[in-house]
């Protein structure tokens, strides 16, 4: 987003954040905007916005180590078919280095723009994930849902990693019993450290009321900080429990501030 939009700015991010030691790039998405801007649209609706697999491609060929990451992909609003096809293609082109981050998503006008599901976008969300599962990892795929229908297909080829690493974001109840049921990770978007604390609260609580497949292992989470990123910053959220950090510039940051946030971040953590 942001000046990162631009192809050789992309590239020089990533590329910068690969030799400072970083682990991952990622990328959100916004498919349309409401126009004009209306609460709770959290972008101008001129901003760029790449899309986010096209845009992590174009990383992931300018990089050889650092993972690329959705964060996060509005599953409800993919055909999950297409988006199998496509996540396992990045999957291959990036040597297995994806990272797929997941919501439901939230504005309603750009559900209605794409025509899809925004009433029960939560149970939609839980079926696209079983689909994606049985494209990816079943011998004969197949499946027969409300949202999804299909048998006497295949796709190939299938990812390099079995299994996707799959992060769920989100701040409520729901997200959190998806991220302890389903996710290898949770994925906190501009929380401060007591944001964040009250939001591990609630995974808690989730890990609590649902049953966690014990191959999922223990729940790895990614927030994205609020607030400029410092030592003492790091520090709480570190305490709190929290494995990774996903720094994100400002929206009008310009390219060399970008690369200013990266070195910045890079001494913060060290």
């Amino acid at each position: 987003m942001g000046s990162s939009a631009r192809p050789e700015h992309l590239a020089q991010t990533a590329r910068r954040a690969e030799e400072a030691g970083f682990d991952s790039v990622w990328a959100g998405e916004h498919v349309v905007l409401p126009d004009p801007q209306v609460p709770p649209s959290p972008m101008h609706p001129q901003d760029p916005a790449l899309d986010p697999l096209l845009a992590l491609a174009w990383a992931a060929a300018a990089t050889t180590s650092i993972r690329v990451a959705t964060g996060i992909i509005i599953l409800p609003q993919r055909n999950p078919v297409v988006l199998a096809k496509e996540l396992a293609t990045l999957d291959v082109l990036s040597g297995g280095r994806l990272t797929f981050g997941v919501g439901v998503g939230y504005l309603e006008p750009e559900f209605r723009a794409i025509g899809a599901n925004f009433a029960e976008r939560g149970a939609v969300t839980d079926e696209y994930l079983d689909v994606l599962a049985h494209l990816w990892y079943d011998e004969h795929p197949e499946f027969h849902g409300r949202f999804a229908d299909f048998a006497g297909i295949d796709a190939r080829p299938r990812p390099v990693q079995q299994p996707i690493p799959i992060v769920v974001g989100g701040h409520g109840p729901a997200a959190f019993r998806r991220a302890a049921r389903r996710g290898h990770g949770w994925y906190g978007f501009a929380l401060t450290p007591d944001g964040t604390a009250a939001c591990l609260a609630g995974l808690r609580d989730a890990h609590e009321r649902v049953e966690r497949p014990s191959e999922l292992g223990e729940i790895e989470v990614s927030v994205t900080p609020r607030g400029r990123l410092t030592p003492e910053a790091v520090g709480a959220y570190s305490q709190l429990g929290v494995h990774r950090l996903v720094v994100m510039p400002r929206p009008d940051a310009a390219a060399d501030d970008v690369l200013a946030l990266i070195d910045q971040a890079a001494g913060a953590v060290a």
